[in-house]
């Protein structure tokens, strides 16, 4: 009986183990590729600094995530985002698809910088869409040497605080939701730059609109001023995607 108590206490720990090493190794499966990646596709700093994510269930957490600004602005991080919720269908991080069922960001907080005719987030979306094309576009590869395709089940921004200026004058405002479903779904998958491009479109266009809004509730010549310089920013990102929202 002694020896039983042994071996089940034995396999009990050895499964206890396994089951740590293949939650770390799925979540620095992310981890890895987020950092190694997303750089080469924004040509700004990215950084994760953990993701803890189940083996089973594929749901979990990225922690301290990070995204720095273009070359010509301050050296401010464009978006900083403390917890990432996602839920992702595990088997499938070993594949060339990749099945994400839920991207929940809470709270983020964005740096939103501009000039004349132009802003942080244009630059970004310019950044992206230059990787994005030609053949010497940077890819991200499965290990059968296929280019990964996502799927993006379902995109949630929630809580999000937009910081228009710099210093004491900044102005904070709030972003409404954001949420989009079925990215990738009818095409059978999209690749990184198009998934990124979506998704920053869609936050970019409420970032304009709430700073828009925000600039010309300030009043007067500063606050005037400041609407028609952000508007000018926003008319060129809507020119990255050729038109409105």
């Amino acid at each position: 009986m002694k020896k039983l108590l042994v071996a089940g206490g034995s396999i009990l720990g050895a499964c206890v183990i396994a089951l740590v090493v293949a939650s770390f190794f799925v979540g620095s499966i992310v981890t890895r590729g987020v950092n190694n990646f997303a750089p080469k596709l924004t040509n700004t700093k990215v950084a994760l600094s953990s993701a803890d994510i189940s083996p089973f269930s594929g749901s979990g957490t990225l922690h301290g995530f990070v995204l720095g600004n273009p070359a010509g602005w301050s050296d401010a991080d464009l978006v900083a985002v403390r917890k990432v919720h996602v839920s992702i269908v595990p088997k499938s991080l070993y594949g060339d698809h990749i099945v994400i069922n839920d991207v929940d960001i809470e709270a983020p907080e964005f740096d939103y910088e501009t000039k004349f005719v132009s802003s942080n987030v244009s630059d970004l979306l310019a950044n992206i869409e230059k990787a994005g094309g030609g053949s010497a576009a940077p890819q991200a590869v499965a290990k059968n040497g296929k280019p990964i395709k996502i799927e993006l089940k379902h995109f949630r921004v929630t809580n999000g605080v937009v910081r228009l200026g710099a210093g004491v004058a900044a102005l904070k405002i709030p972003l409404p939701p954001i949420e989009l479903s079925d990215i990738g779904t009818r095409e059978n998958g999209v690749t990184p730059d198009q998934l990124a491009t979506v998704m920053m479109k869609a936050v970019t266009s409420d970032i304009v609109r709430a700073s828009t809004q925000a600039a010309l509730k300030a009043g007067g010549t500063a606050g005037a001023a400041a609407a028609e310089g952000v508007k000018k920013a926003g008319d060129a990102v809507k020119g990255l995607f050729g038109g409105k929202k």
